[in-house]
Parts: structure tokens; sequence; C-alpha cells
């Protein structure tokens, strides 16, 4: 990130871009200086490190190795290098952090406050599934959501404040009047037994000389959801609580610290209900004006209770917030019989309402979203969870506007009640709807990559794809946004590589992966979701193929952003996960889990129908430790060959049950049975060929359709880009008239749906079948890395020309910068135009063995640029950084 605030690492690492406008470009040393503050670092007095002249190609991931980092305190940084010929660098321009809460005693005694405490014997967690009826008294009461404040005076000149707060479960926080930050859903959601998530803001621009106000609202989220309307699950950690640590510094050198404590104040806000799953009520009439700033008369309100600590360790939540990132205007407005109206805003994402209407103190309005309707357009919430809605109540108080705090949903449409759109009839004198707009709220990671082609079905598939991703990132990936909002793991690492090639993932996936440390069992188990409210039953909390996200996740941010540090942090619950498997296992292999969920077979979608479970669920096993014994390597862990003796001994076992050496057919020779060996590395090197040649007839004699599930199909396109087959996965998804994405299309779908078949009784917002996404930019647009690469230091691009596409054009921020990759296809032959980051290289592979019809930048490659002359039916170009115009006159 750049210029984070909050740190706790004390050993941060540092990354630098190298922009250049000469080609072949790369680094050979570095000179970083960081300082306490930025006179010194204008002087060059490195006072907190000097690194000195550092003879290193490294440009990402530098560890600080300078004096000890204190808490809350800024320090500034600058970097210079020296490229190939010994040229050095400018200095860069500063950049900067700022430190968290090193220590609990960092806090200065902030006590956590609170409007009410629940008793403890109403304390309900791990959650329980369902409606939770029969629980008697726990989770009944509804949660008061409330509102706190704290005056202070600055009577000097302000020239810092640094505010660390956190609100369970989520909060809004204000210093006079103004919203303080832009996120929504703050912060984070974990399990608060384990760790609860603080944020860090810098609030000088804000704070004034004189009297201040530090106001704030505390939501539910997952801390607490009661058992009214809909909820997945119900949860009881405890009521609304919070904690504040503000740091003000003058400019005569003294300092003042505001913490919460029994001095602060409380009252009961206008929110009147708010679930995650349920919705959330505001009565306008309970508003009280001006609570957040510094004149308001708070004599009326109680001070605060101070609320029993969080067992969770309280930790920097470092990452990108959840943040509105568009506002989409309604489509269409349509009346309906019964006197209400739909809003139909034409996108299916994640999100809340924007209101804006006027009316009479005390009408209210009720808005119902939903991402289906019915045949008469009223709302159909049959498969996203139902009731949830939302209620507003009108002061009366001229144009009003309200949107929810601390809840969300998967809508397209909103069905309102007891309003009137503006400029419609309004005989009932009913309150009048200036505006409705849908506000799309996501985790706020910069996208990492673009994509367009010729095909225009294919651009409508990635945006498909692409709404999906974005509604279900947020403080979690979740599978739907709307009917579970949890983070089931298997699509962190199925769609791992088509979410990273779109989305800046590094943040959320690092975060991913301490929630699985929290909620691995003392047996070893990683179960199916993380954070883990509740504890699913029938096979729902152990699936291989899902609890492997905790070996995945560490193995692919190394690959992706060259972290090896994650792999340290993750390795003893890897170690433990891996011998829980091993447990769980009759000789090698496995027989539990869900295997290739929602793959289509005749029956409705669910467990495994065309694969045996074990299969799937020995596959990963196996590669689960495959790729520890890899890791070992990198960390220099001594269990390396241990692990690849463990891996060879799993896949002969796997071969020997699933394998028929004489069909070279394994197990049911479905999509799913045929792809995950090969793409493994689990079949015999004699009978690879054979093995791609079979998967190809099957699924050509299956008419090209797709079969395979959430875990198939990702290696179903993987096997078939890996295979040079990338003409039939074409063939598969350029199509309607089949279940699969066209399909879907065909049936009106704007977000990827669970089912292949766009079925309406399961939800039409969902991540899991996204793994084409990944094709589009690694097989389409042809951008990788080699297999010894981490980071893309050393890049692969080779491009597919597919189909009728007569153009692509891919682009991925990598950790060193932009690779590019757009090809452009004519009667005359194929240009490519790739450009390479600096400190970089790349192999730029082109399916043709006619050396003469190549040209590089209009000419002859020069025989450094060549690695391959066109040995089995590929030429290979060897290039460094810069920009690149690649001309084929075959007509490929």
């Amino acid at each position: 990130m750049i210029n984070p605030l909050g740190i706790e690492n004390e050993y941060p690492t540092l990354s630098w871009e190298i922009n250049s406008e000469k080609g072949n470009k790369s680094q050979t040393a570095y000179h970083i200086l960081v300082s306490s503050n930025l006179q010194n670092l204008a002087n060059e007095n490195g006072d907190i490190w000097n690194s000195g002249k550092i003879l290193s190609g490294n440009s990402i991931n530098v560890s600080f190795d300078g004096k000890s980092l204190n808490s809350g305190e800024n320090y500034f940084w600058k970097v210079k290098i020296w490229d190939e010929s010994g040229n050095e660098s400018t200095w860069s321009e500063p950049s900067k952090w700022e430190m968290g809460m090193l220590s609990k005693k960092d806090w200065n005694a902030a006590k956590w406050i609170a409007f009410e405490n629940m008793d403890a014997s109403l304390r309900l967690v791990p959650g329980i599934h369902g409606n939770g009826n029969n629980l008697g008294e726990k989770a009944v009461e509804r949660p008061v959501i409330p509102m706190f404040r704290k005056s202070f005076d600055a009577s000097k000149n302000v020239i810092s404040a640094t505010l660390s707060i956190s609100g369970l479960g989520h909060y809004e926080a204000y210093l006079n009047g103004k919203k303080i930050g832009n996120s929504f859903l703050a912060p984070g959601w974990t399990d608060y037994d384990e760790t609860v998530y603080y944020n860090t803001y810098d609030v000088t621009p804000i704070l004034e000389k004189g009297k201040n106000v530090i106001g704030a609202i505390v939501g539910n989220g997952f801390y607490n959801i009661n058992r009214e309307r809909y909820r997945k699950l119900v949860i009881a950690y405890g009521y609304p609580k919070m904690i504040a640590h503000l740091k003000i510094e003058f400019d005569n050198g003294t300092s003042e610290i505001i913490t919460t404590d029994e001095t602060w104040k409380t009252s009961q806000s206008p929110i009147f209900y708010a679930s995650i799953f349920g919705g959330e009520d505001y009565d306008a009439t309970k508003e009280q004006s001006g609570w957040n700033k510094q004149n308001f008369d708070d004599s009326e309100w109680k001070q605060v209770l101070i609320a029993e600590e969080p067992t969770g360790k309280l930790v920097a939540e470092i990452g990108y917030p959840v943040k509105v990132m568009e506002v989409l205007p309604v489509k269409k407005i349509i009346p309906l019989e019964d006197g209400s109206f739909l809003y139909d805003f034409g996108q299916n994402a994640s999100g809340i309402i924007e209101l804006t209407a006027e009316g009479a103190k005390g009408q209210t309005i009720k808005l119902w979203p939903s991402e289906l309707i019915n045949p008469d357009n009223t709302n159909n919430q049959k498969a996203t969870g139902n009731p949830y809605y939302y209620t507003y109540v009108l002061s009366g108080n001229g144009t009003e506007k309200w949107t929810p705090k601390f809840t969300y949903y998967g809508f397209r449409y909103v069905q309102v009640f007891g309003a009137v759109p503006d400029g419609f009839n309004n005989a009932e004198r009913l309150p009048v709807i200036k505006s409705l707009n849908f506000l799309y709220t996501r985790n706020s990671a910069p996208q990492n990559g673009t994509f367009v082609c010729s095909n225009d079905r294919l651009n409508q598939i990635h945006n498909l794809i692409d709404w999906a991703i974005k509604s279900n990132f947020q403080s979690v990936v979740t599978d739907c946004p709307h009917r579970e909002k949890l983070g089931w793991l298997e699509q962190t690492h199925l769609m791992g590589n088509g979410i990273h090639f779109r989305y800046d993932n590094y943040h959320l996936y690092k975060k991913l992966i301490f929630d699985m440390i929290d909620a691995q069992t003392s047996e070893g188990l990683v179960p199916d979701i993380a954070p883990e409210y509740v504890e699913f039953l029938d096979g729902f909390r152990d699936s291989p193929e899902w609890g492997s996200a905790s070996v995945f996740l560490p193995y692919l941010l190394y690959k992706w952003y060259g972290d090896a540090e994650i792999i340290k942090d993750a390795w003893p619950m890897i170690i433990k996960y891996i011998n829980y498997l091993k447990k769980m296992s009759d000789d090698h292999l496995l027989t539990h889990g869900l295997g290739d969920w929602f793959d289509l077979g005749p029956e409705r979608p669910g467990v495994a129908q065309l694969t045996p479970v074990s299969l799937t669920a020995t596959a990963i096993y196996f590669y689960d430790v495959k790729i520890m014994a890899e890791m070992a390597d990198v960390i220099q862990k001594q269990e390396k060959e241990m692990l690849l003796n463990w891996a060879e001994e799993i896949r002969k076992r796997f071969n020997s049950e699933f394998f028929n050496s004489e069909t070279k057919v394994y197990s049911t020779g479905s999509q799913t049975a045929m792809s995950m060996p090969y793409c493994f590395e689990i079949v015999e090197e004699q009978f690879k060929q054979k093995i791609l040649d079979n998967l190809v007839d099957s699924v050509v004699s299956n008419n090209k359709a797709l079969t395979a599930g959430d875990v198939g199909f990702h290696f179903l396109v993987e096997a078939l880009t890996k295979g040079g087959k990338s003409q039939l996965i074409y063939e598969m998804i350029n199509r309607d008239d089949v279940p699969g994405y066209g399909y879907q299309l065909k049936k009106g779908a704007t977000a990827l749906t669970e089912s292949w078949e766009a079925l309406e009784n399961v939800s039409n917002n969902h991540l899991m079948l996204g793994h084409v996404m990944e094709w589009f930019y690694a097989g389409l647009g042809g951008i990788g890395q080699s297999e010894t690469s981490v980071a893309y230091k050393e890049i692969v691009i080779k491009p597919e020309f597919v189909g009728d596409l007569t153009f692509a054009k891919t682009g991925f921020n990598s950790p060193f910068g932009l690779i590019r990759s757009e090809w452009q296809r004519t009667n005359e032959g194929v240009t490519l135009e790739v450009e390479i980051p600096n400190n970089t290289s790349a192999n730029v592979i082109l399916p043709t063995n006619k050396i003469n019809t190549v040209r590089l930048n209009g000419v002859k490659p020069p025989k450094q640029n060549l690695i391959s002359t066109g040995k089995g039916n590929q030429i290979v170009l060897k290039l460094g950084s810069g920009v690149y115009k690649i001309h084929s006159g075959l007509d490929l």
C-alpha cells in the first residue's frame, strides 16, 4: 500500500517500481533511507535506517533493517537504484508509513464502552445454523444501536492527530460532524474471540483548535445476529461496543491522548433494527440534530457502561476497506397492481440503497430488494434470504436522505411500498420519492487487469464473472452477497488466478489466511468457511477441496507477490492440516467431502454426481503435499524430502485406485476426473498425451457441453489451456444453447449465477463457476510466468489465437508494473504488441516454426532475442523490459 497507516509489523517490507522510457532496464543495486522526519530525509540523513548501496536486483519485499520502530510514529523513506550499466537514478519521491499499536499498553488504558451489556448467559458462540427458534431466550432481544460522543478541547495549534478505533460489529465514526474515512462496514469481520480489527485514520484536517467532538454509531454485523427476519445463522458474541484512542500532537512539542472511558456519553440511535442478514430500519423522528457536533446539549444522554473486553487480540486492519464504489441510477420504474412500485437498476450487484424522499412526519416507506422478480414484477427473495427489507420513517422535515449503515444485500430490483415516485399520481398523499439510487459496495482493492476482445459474447462473459467477483469481494470472499455472505474457502483458490488477474487481492487473501489460522480446530481441521461463525453439519464443515485453501493461499501469495513471510506465518497451520488429512485417509485415500460441487448431472445440483468424492479429495490432498515440499524449500524447512516422498505415495495410491491402464481413463471419465490428475501431474509421463486426448474426445462426444462443477471446471480450463486446446475452450463457452455462460446471458443474467442453468431457486449472483476468467488473461492474452518465477519476475507471454477472434487486448499490473499483451489478426498475419515492466524479462512464445515470417519491431529478430527457432512448432523470443511490436506473416 502507498503511505499506509497502522502498520504493526516491526520489520515492514518496502517495494518500488522502476520508471524508464528506455528498454531492457534492470536493477543491480539499491540504496534506501528511512528517516524520522521529512527534513532529515531531504538532507539524506537516514537516522532510522541507511541501507547503504546494496548489490541486489530485488525491488519488491525488501525487509526494513533499521532501528526499532515505535507505536504511532511516522517514518519517511526514499530509494534510489543503479541499473545494469551502473547508472545511478535520482532519489524517489518521499513516501511514509505510520506505525500502529505495537502493544496493549499503547492504547493508554482505553476501555471498551457500551450502551448496554449482554448477560453472559445469553452468549451464543459458535452460532446456530438456521432460525434458532429452539434457543430459549438466546438471541431474542434486538440490541440497541447506540451513538457515542465525547467533547474535548484542543487549546494549542495541532500539527497531527491520529485516531485508532474499533466497533463491534461495525462502526461509523465522526469528528465535528464529519464522517471519518470512507469505509463501509468497518472493521472487517473476523472471529471476535480470536481477532478484533481496529482502523487508523489521520484526522488532522478535521480537528479544530478549541472545542471538538468525536462521535460514533455502532451496529451488529456478525457480532450479533438475533432471531428476527431472515438469518442464515444466529449468533451472539455480545451487544455493540467500541474502543478508541486519539493521539493529538501540538506545535509546542506536547501531546494529548483521548481514549474511551467512563466520561463518554451514549444514547440510542434512530436505527431501531440492523442485521447483516435481515436489513435495517430507521426512524428519522428520533434523530438528534447535531449530536456529533460541538454545541450539542447531551445532558439527556446517559453515561456509558464499561463493556467486557473481547477475548480476541486487537489487531490493525491493513487492507483495502469495503466502500461505496459506484452509484447506479434507476433504469426503469414499474407501477404494480397493489400500488407499490418496482425500481429496476439493470445490474445484479452487492450494495445498499440511497433514498431521498419527502413526506409527513411518521409516514413509513418500506423497500424490498431482490435479484429476481416474479412474473407479476413483484420481488422474488425465495433463494436469497426472505424477508430482507429496509424501513424508513420520515421526520417530516423537508427533503430527507438516508442510506443504511450496517447491512448490505445482493439485488437488482427494489420494490417500494408506502411511497410514490416523483411524477407519478399520488392521490393518497403518500411520501414522494425524489430519487432512489443503488450504492454498489465492495472491497476497494484496485483493479489489476483489463480485457477486451472482438467477440461480444466473450466480453459479456467477462463482465458477468466480473460482477460476481466484485459482489463477493467483501471482508472475505463470499459465495453470494445475500443468502449466506460467508467465506466458503474453495473458491478462494479455485477462482484465485481469475480474481488476481482482475483485482489486487494481496491484503484480502493475507487476511483470509489468518482467518483460517483462527478457525483451525485442535485436531487440525480447517473448516469449509472462515471465519467459522457456525459449525455446519452433513459434510459441509470438512471437505478437503475447501480446507486445502489453508495450503494453497500461502503458496499463491508467494507466487503472485513474492511474499515468503506469509508461508512462515502459515506453516504451523499447514503442517497441522496436512497431518489431519493423513489421519482421515485410508492408506492415503480420502473419501469425505462435497467433491465437485454443483456439477451438471441428472439430479438437482449439489454434492458431486459425475465424479467420485474420493477422487477430487485425494487429488487435492496430493497437491497439498506437493506444493508443501516447494514451500518447505522456500523457507528452508527440513521436511522437503519427506514431503516429496509422501506426495509420491499418494500419487501411486491415486493411480492404483482410479486409473484404468487399458482404457487410459480415470474413474468415470468425467471432465473433472480426467482434468485433475492431468493438471496435478499425477499421470505417468508416458500416458499424459493419451489422457489429454481422451479428455478432449469425451468433451467433443458430449456436444462440447460443460458438466464439471465448482471444483472440476477450474481444472478443465487449466488442463485444456496447458494442453494447447484453447480452441475447445472457446467452442465450449461461445454458445448459448446448453447450460453455461452464454445460456445464463440469454436468460438475462447480469452476474454469474450459482448453477450452469441459471436456476431461479438458487443464487443468481455467485462467484464459484467463474474459472474461465483466468483463461481470458492467461489463455487469450497468454500472460503468465515461468515455473520458477515469483511475482512475475520471469514473464511468459503465450497468447492463443482461437476461433474467429480478430483481436484480444489484455493488461495486468504485476508487482513490477504493467504487463500488456495485445494482438490483432488480419489476412496478412498476426501483430502482437507486448509491454514488459522494468526489472523483469519475458519469453514470448509464438505458435509458428517459420522464423522467416517473424519481425520484431519491424526487423528480423536478432540472435540474442531468439532462444528457440521453431522446434515444436513454436518460436520463443527472449525480451527485456520495454514495448515491442511482433509480427508473424503466417496466418495463425
